[in-house]
């Protein structure tokens, strides 16, 4: 009776001088402790419905971040409404880690890599994604995949990556872009009129046009009295207010098209270029890096000239594949998980050092982060745990 309230309320069994006076045989208890802890807490959790976390998980790291060609969000979906329990975390779907998945009753799995990333034509038994669509349906699991939104994410993948090489500054090398424009339309189309009876023609005129918001505002050009009117519209409509404009000559040669750009988000974006506070010899970064992933081997390419004592104060580092983020980049060392044969060599030649760790090896620590920042997120509503059967495909023999 003691030992159930003393756990509900989650003090240590040392805080009672009752228990400190107990014979050896009551040493066992800690470890009761842990293991009932283990039960209580579990059960503490509660459950989501699948439509609220997926609403959850895109605020903590919103699937608009991800590039045009990924396949990101929800891939498989069970039949509504689907209650989520547990959210299980793996880089890789393979058919061993759907196995794990289910045996770990697993009610959504959170894939980093989507399992589905070309269309597929039919669902059978034949190939083995084919199985985990079908295995994943049977048994009620959803599928989710967030991947390069993980990436550009300022709490993301890169950012961990970058954890690895000591106290530095980052920014993205390619900065994402806002969602949404800051205004109404994708243009502004600029132009003055003179004399009130054609600035009331001018006005009514473009209002009648489609996806058009109108200001207007006094202005003096050459000691004259005008008006400069400022529209923003979509890229349909500026064809109509071009056409319209070009009926009139004076409207038309004062006339400036500005093409609007959605703004640049703050540290969020693809891969980092990371500027270290104090600069170290290739060697201990190496070091650095095999401790952060774990590994104990990587791949190195010497820049030309370079050595294991030269100095890096600046790494360009890309998660997963970084051949076409990490190209032109100007750093002392390229880390990556895979590059092509003769990205490798062009970057050397430019003197740059090139570490690659295989592609996911750059990518799977990120799960440990991530677990415990969904649970603060979702505030511990549901039950979150990682793959023990996940791993990189390739292996150094």
């Amino acid at each position: 009776m003691y030992l159930y309230h003393f756990l509900c309320f989650g003090f240590r069994y040392s805080v009672l001088p009752d228990f400190c006076m107990l014979s050896s045989r009551v040493r066992l208890i800690p470890r009761t402790v842990r293991l009932v802890h283990s039960l209580i807490y579990n059960s503490c959790h509660s459950s989501m419905d699948l439509k609220a976390l997926l609403c959850s998980l895109n605020d903590f790291a919103s699937l608009s971040l991800a590039e045009s060609w990924d396949n990101v969000g929800l891939l498989v979906e069970p039949s509504p409404p689907h209650t989520v329990n547990t959210l299980f975390l793996t880089n890789d779907l393979t058919e061993e880690v759907m196995e794990e998945a289910l045996q770990k009753k697993a009610d959504l799995i959170l894939s980093y890599h989507p399992p589905i990333f070309r269309p597929l034509k039919h669902i059978t038994w034949k190939t083995w994604k084919e199985r985990l669509v079908i295995r994943a349906l049977e048994n009620r699991v959803g599928i989710y995949s967030p991947h390069t939104a993980y990436d550009a994410a300022p709490q993301g993948v890169n950012s961990w990556l970058a954890k690895g090489l000591g106290v530095c500054t980052s920014r993205p090398i390619h900065p994402s872009r806002a969602p949404n424009y800051p205004t109404t339309g994708t243009h502004r189309v600029e132009f003055s009129v003179n004399g009130t009876e054609d600035l009331d023609k001018v006005i009514s005129a473009v209002k009648r046009i489609a996806d058009v918001s109108v200001t207007s505002f006094s202005t003096r050009t050459d000691n004259e009295e005008q008006t400069r009117i400022s529209l923003n519209c979509s890229q349909e409509a500026l064809i109509q207010v071009v056409a319209f404009l070009s009926q009139s000559r004076q409207f038309y040669q004062k006339t400036e098209i500005l093409s609007l750009e959605k703004p640049l988000l703050l540290h969020t974006g693809m891969g980092r270029l990371c500027t270290l506070d104090e600069s170290v010899s290739l060697a201990t970064m190496i070091d650095r890096i095999k401790r952060h992933l774990k590994l104990s081997h990587v791949r190195l390419a010497l820049g030309v000239g370079r050595t294991l004592e030269s100095p890096v104060k600046v790494v360009a580092l890309c998660a997963g594949s970084g051949s076409t983020v990490l190209q032109g980049a100007e750093a002392d060392l390229y880390l990556t998980g895979e590059m092509s044969h003769h990205d490798v060599l062009d970057a050397a030649s430019q003197g740059i050092n090139v570490i690659l760790c295989e592609h996911s090896n750059t990518e799977r620590g990120f799960l440990s982060d991530l677990r415990d920042m969904l649970g603060a997120h979702l505030e511990n509503k549901i039950n979150i745990i990682l793959s023990e059967t996940d791993r990189d495909p390739l292996h150094v023999v």
